[in-house]
């Protein structure tokens, strides 16, 4: 029987025949993959629950860090407020304290949005390159000229080390194999296949690395490929969890990971079962964000008349994003900063004291106990147009109360709120509502006829 000689032993997973003909162990992620589909479902559940404002300011959010943090895996850093101001004028949020954005923020930013915006459109070389070229505007990767917009035509070596003495990590699939490789990458990506999405985003990432078919900024667009295919996933363009973010976190493991599968043949079952655990961290992780988010909206809703300058605006919007640097300023600003501190100290005091009492709603929402919260009576019905601003007068604050189906949920509730001092909150119970109906004369039109609520149809008679 012949041996191989060690000359002809592969090296790179891409050395093997039908290399892309992946295998995985089915028995060692099944439970991780269910855990982390349950997780998606349980997420996009809670944010569909909550306000357009809210879930507004949550996808602002998640992209923003998507963004800044799939940057700073490659050693690049982004100012933060840039980032966001870009996302937000490019989907049309309004929020304050937007700046202007430099054309490389513009760039990443433009990349991240196509790819989860546009994400039921197929992924093709041209839009890939579109990519690169908005990662790369001057055609230089720092002082480096680069080849932009187009698959490399040199070949590809990942390097560690000062000169002279450096360590090869990986050496790419040849240039001239690239296109094919890529042809044959896309192709699999735009058809219908019986894999699921999660499970395809991870083995997209994977395979586009193992190619690294550009110049730089290979890992960058595999993420935005894995986002891509999350989206499809979610099935909605609404971003409520950073994969990047948590890729950070784990580098270490990530690139380790990377450089264990690489010399493997076809068996990725450990890439698998890494990628799933970054994304279950990372969806876990969403949920303290939420609450953030959550604290932050209620914040601004409560304080929507209270006079802050857009200076003002912006430190307490760091301080409710996690902000933990340093606030810079010029000569001239420190100066004015300076005189205005004790009374801006003040009124964050103030009005932070202000929602000590008055953040319970957003702990109900993303309790862990298994308190059935249906949502705010504001979520849970529809008005005829034109008479908004009746009920909402007639609603009063009943209308931001959340809605739970009995008094044992209601008692569960407040026993949350009070052991977590999360709070308080306005609770309604619909058990037990009136289900008669009052005779009123046939010229009198009530506010009840206006509203309408397959959860409170039996509470809507309050309104009458």
């Amino acid at each position: 029987m012949p041996q191989e000689t060690l000359s002809t032993v592969a090296k790179y997973i891409y050395e093997y025949s039908n290399w892309t003909n992946f295998t995985w162990r089915d028995t060692d992620i099944n439970a991780l993959f269910g855990a982390v589909r349950h997780l998606q479902g349980k997420i996009i559940g809670q944010m569909n629950t909550l306000g357009f404002a809210t879930k507004e300011e949550a996808m602002l959010t998640t992209l923003t860090l998507d963004v800044i943090k799939s940057s700073e895996i490659e050693g690049e850093k982004l100012d933060y407020e840039q980032v966001r101001s870009s996302i937000a004028r490019r989907l049309g949020i309004h929020t304050a304290g937007l700046v202007p954005a430099n054309r490389n923020v513009e760039g990443v930013v433009e990349m991240m949005l196509d790819a989860t915006q546009n994400y039921p459109n197929p992924l093709t070389n041209e839009r890939l390159f579109g990519w690169h070229s908005a990662l790369f505007p001057t055609g230089h990767s720092g002082m480096h000229k680069i080849e932009v917009g187009r698959y490399r035509t040199g070949e590809m070596q990942i390097v560690s080390g000062a000169m002279g003495k450096e360590s090869v990590h990986y050496e790419a699939v040849p240039a001239n194999k690239v296109k094919g490789e890529m042809d044959k990458f896309l192709k699999w990506f735009n058809d219908h296949s019986p894999i699921d999405p999660v499970l395809k985003s991870a083995i997209a990432h994977f395979w586009f690395i193992i190619i690294h078919p550009f110049d730089d900024g290979n890992g960058r667009i595999a993420r935005a490929i894995s986002d891509l295919m999350l989206a499809r996933a979610d099935g909605t363009r609404e971003r409520y969890y950073s994969m990047s973010s948590q890729i950070l976190i784990e580098r270490k493991q990530y690139y380790e990971i990377l450089q264990k599968v690489q010399h493997s043949s076809s068996d990725i079952t450990d890439w698998l079962d890494w990628f799933l655990h970054c994304l279950e961290n990372a969806l876990l992780a969403t949920e303290t964000t939420l609450q953030k988010i959550l604290r932050k909206t209620e914040f601004w809703k409560i304080h929507e008349n209270t006079e802050v300058n857009e200076r003002q605006r912006l430190v307490l919007n760091k301080l409710f994003d996690g902000f933990d640097g340093k606030l810079e300023a010029t000569q001239s600003d420190q100066i004015k900063a300076e005189r205005n501190r004790s009374s801006l100290q003040a009124k964050v005091d103030a009005l932070r004291q202000a929602t000590l009492h008055k953040d319970g709603s957003g702990a109900l929402l993303t309790n862990n106990r298994g308190i059935e919260i249906r949502g705010s009576v504001a979520s849970l019905i529809s008005v005829e147009s034109g008479w908004e601003s009746a009920v909402s007068a007639a609603l009063g604050s009943v209308a931001d109360a959340l809605v739970v189906n009995d008094s044992d949920s209601a008692i569960s509730a407040i026993s949350f709120l009070k052991t977590e001092s999360a709070g308080n909150a306005e609770l309604l119970i619909i058990s037990g509502s009136s289900e008669g109906s009052n005779q009123y004369p046939s010229d009198v039109v009530t506010l009840a006829s206006k509203v309408s609520s397959a959860t409170l149809a039996n509470t809507i008679s309050c309104l009458s």
